[in-house]
């Protein structure tokens, strides 16, 4: 049995697929789905396949909007921490995280007025991870740019 990279209860996380190189998660035991905050968000088809283009700014420091697309997975309701039922978009992508890569479910929603970006909820982290909630940043840090005058 191999054993689980430890993480922190934050981390940086990478998804190569969307062209994000770096956005501040909070792992999430305690939710069972991902989901990732997104500006906006259209659904169109393509090649018969339902698919969802959607904007985002990570927060990553010096990061500006990213523009990305995935076909649709699944639309289910989720229900917020808060009680209150809502259906989502959900995609799948790989998250690289820690030197582990694995292709995970994200709902996309809207995470205005939320400290991360992206929450990571247990089945992302299941079976590869062992979450430390005393510890952050384990596996590095976004670096704070300097403004020069």
């Amino acid at each position: 049995m191999s054993s689980k990279i430890l993480l922190g209860w934050r981390e940086l996380a990478v998804l190569p697929a969307l062209g994000i190189v770096a956005i501040r998660a909070k792992i999430d035991t305690g939710a069972r789905s991902s989901a990732l905050h997104v500006d906006a968000y259209w659904r169109y088809m393509q090649d018969g396949q339902d698919w969802v283009g959607f904007r985002l700014s990570p927060g990553a420091v010096g990061a500006g909007a990213i523009e990305a697309a995935a076909p649709v997975f699944d639309e289910r309701e989720v229900t917020d921490s808060g009680g209150h039922r809502t259906r989502r978009v959900f995609i799948r992508t790989v998250l690289s995280l820690a030197g582990s890569e694995r292709e995970i479910e994200i709902n996309l929603s809207d995470r205005r007025g939320m400290r991360f970006p992206m929450l990571l909820g247990r089945t992302a982290v299941a079976h590869a991870f062992t979450i430390d909630p005393a510890r952050s940043f384990l596996h590095g840090r976004a670096r704070r740019r300097t403004h020069r005058s």
